[in-house]
């Protein structure tokens, strides 16, 4: 699996939306049928008209130069189709035992017309389809297998390498300064002492080179505690807000180490074998790790290499063989190079899991633990293992024991940016049917605002940015069923400013830095409350400000309540007294405790007056721990 947030089966089925600002309308849109599916060309746009005389924008129909044969995803009652082969079949026998009885009883709905009808209309469309794809050398849809689908073929863009564009960079907000004041526990056993300049760091000249050209000019918190303690050669569990510098704090110690030690990409073997290994959860997050890597070891002798899937296994492989010191991967892609024997483990020194929270939990411990136990990977004491994330739930802390060695360091920052006076949180109580109408009304509000609206589900994500298109708002949307190469256009159209909106699942909610988002809109509340740190994150990054929206259904997110007075409250923002009643109301489960930490999550092998657990009493007292804490979030 190559992201958390999309565990169904991977289809072809994708719902693609692309702002057209011309005419408000979209591109780019799929049309889903039992019969296969279409994308590309021009669209066609049908209605369906109820009986009291209401439009209902059906799906719009694109058609494709590909072929194959699939199972469409719309906007209908199920995640594959509005209509599959059984519900049509279903309609059409009642259709026929209709009319054995007699005739239709008059009334005004036209919906069985539309039924009747509907079949003619597909073939239509499939023979225009058809007409489409002549002259182009392929194979009509309906006549390919599904076994013909066509291979991933995407081959992204090459990196500019125009020295300006490498560099690029946003500036640092009004507010970076606060990062001076913001409170830190390193626990653990003989931390190094932090650093207070990059000079302190001992970063070689081109490093120091890359670093001042990246704009940075004094470390962050995460960077002043963690360069040191990698630079020493300890494991790492670091905990800090989003847009806090976490990427470069793992980066630039590794970099340096290798670049001291001579290190030498064994250019064109047939198996790389590299000295540090990145894992992230999502595609777009580890070519955004791997794109910070290239920049700070440009000039060098280090290669760093990104692998990731959507993307053609056969290009990755080539990109491969020219050399890799340090392999960025999501796990699917990476497994997949190892299984293939394209990447040898043995010389690997520095593991990382970045957002390791979600690194390790249902979804991806399996394949973590996979990695770490394939053949050749040195074991946890001979290899240095970091991990970073916005926060480390209890669970999570338990789990990392297994790939952490036992006098591991836990770096605690503050909260600061992601969850503090830096975004502006704003709640406002509406109903599951009123958000649509609320969510327009707030962008009209907004302007050209960058803005970003996270809802819960791919289907919602296509929806809402259909909606919002035909408002006249350019906006595109990302989620997982998307193919990559749409994936990256909509994240570079919203990068761009082409479109101001794009609505996302929470595959956008992690690790993403685009720069200058203003605004963040809850469409739908996530299920916990690390999610909503890692959303509102995406805005007020690197000492700017921010605000986010969202949108509290009190049918649906009673049980978030009490969670979410805690991070308003250490935020010292205002709690609306309706939120307050919700979380006191009996209806959240979740215990509610007096905000008096500072910190996001705190290491549990501290015992509850302060002290340090032995090593041995970690997991046994670890129950009574999680009762004491009064962090509990979830």
């Amino acid at each position: 699996m190559d992201e958390w947030e999309e565990q169904e089966t991977a289809t072809s089925g994708t719902c693609a939306l692309t702002s057209d600002t011309s005419t408000g309308g979209t591109q780019g849109d799929f049309w889903n049928s039992d019969h296969g599916e279409f994308q590309g060309g021009e669209s066609l746009h049908f209605f369906l008209t109820d009986g009291d005389g209401q439009n209902n924008t059906a799906e719009r129909s694109s058609f494709s130069r590909r072929g194959g044969r699939g199972r469409g995803r719309g906007f209908g009652r199920t995640d594959h189709s509005d209509f599959d082969a059984n519900e049509e079949d279903g309609d059409n026998k009642n259709v026929s035992r209709g009319r054995r009885g007699g005739s239709y009883s008059q009334g005004t709905s036209l919906i069985p017309l539309v039924v009747v009808f509907y079949p003619l209309l597909k073939d239509l469309l499939m023979w225009l389809a058809s007409v489409c794809n002549t002259g182009h050398g392929d194979t009509p849809a309906e006549n390919a297998d599904a076994s013909d689908r066509p291979r991933v073929t995407y081959v992204p863009p090459p990196p500019s390498e125009d020295e300006e564009s490498i560099f690029s960079h946003y500036e640092s907000g009004v507010n970076f300064d606060k990062y001076d004041e913001i409170l830190v526990d390193v626990s653990g056993t003989n931390p190094p002492p932090a650093i207070m300049t990059f000079d302190e760091a001992a970063l070689c000249e081109s490093l120091k080179r890359n670093v001042s050209k990246s704009g940075y000019v004094k470390p962050t918190p995460v960077q002043k505690h963690g360069i040191p303690i990698i630079s020493a050669g300890r494991d790492l569990m670091a905990c800090a807000q989003t847009g806090s510098g976490k990427t470069a704090a793992f980066l630039l110690p590794i970099l340096q180490q290798l670049m001291a030690d001579g290190a030498a990409a064994s250019c064109f073997s047939e198996m790389q074998e590299p000295d540090a290994i990145i894992v992230a959860p999502t595609r777009e997050l580890i070519n955004q790790i791997y794109l910070e890597a290239r920049k700070f070891a440009y000039g060098t002798c280090v290669r760093p290499v990104v692998v990731y899937g959507g993307v053609s296994t056969g290009h990755q492989i080539r990109d491969l063989l020219r050399g890799c010191n340090v392999l960025c991967g999501t796990p699917g892609r990476l497994l997949d190079m190892i299984g293939r024997g394209k990447v040898g483990l043995t010389k690997v020194r520095y593991l990382v899991l970045d957002e390791a929270d979600r690194m390790l939990d249902m979804g991806f411990e399996p394949d973590m633990r996979r990695l770490v136990a394939s053949p050749g990977m040195p074991s946890k004491e001979n290899r240095q293992t970091l991990m970073f994330s916005a926060t480390f739930p209890e669970d999570i802390q338990r789990l990392a024991a297994d790939f952490l060695k036992t006098d591991y360091l836990f770096l605690a920052v503050g909260i600061v940016g992601g969850a503090c006076s830096d975004v502006e949180q704003t709640f406002v109580q509406v109903t599951k049917f009123a958000k649509r109408d609320q969510l327009i009304d707030l962008l009209k509000s907004t302007g050209s605002e960058r803005t970003m609206v996270f809802v819960e589900t791919k289907r919602q994500a296509d929806f809402i940015a259909t909606i919002l298109c035909q408002e006249k708002f350019p906006t595109t949307s990302i989620h997982g069923d998307r193919e990559q190469w749409q994936r990256e256009q909509a994240l570079g159209d919203f990068r761009s400013g082409k479109c101001s909106v794009l609505v996302a699942t929470s595959v956008g909610a992690r690790g993403l830095d685009i720069p200058d988002v203003q605004f963040v809109v809850n469409f739908d509340l996530p299920n916990n409350i690390d999610e909503y740190v890692h959303r509102i994150g995406r805005t007020g990054r690197c000492g700017n400000t921010g605000r986010a929206v969202s949108f509290y259904d009190p049918g649906a997110d009673s049980e978030l309540a009490r969670s979410l007075v805690t991070i308003l409250s250490k935020a010292q923002q205002e709690v609306p007294s309706w939120l307050e009643e919700s979380a006191f109301s009996g209806h959240s489960p979740s215990g509610f405790n007096p905000p008096r930490k500072h910190f996001a999550s705190t290491d549990l092998r501290k015992g509850p007056q302060g002290g340090f657990f032995q090593d041995g009493s970690v997991t046994s007292q670890l129950a009574a721990q999680t009762a004491a804490d009064d962090e509990e979030w979830e």
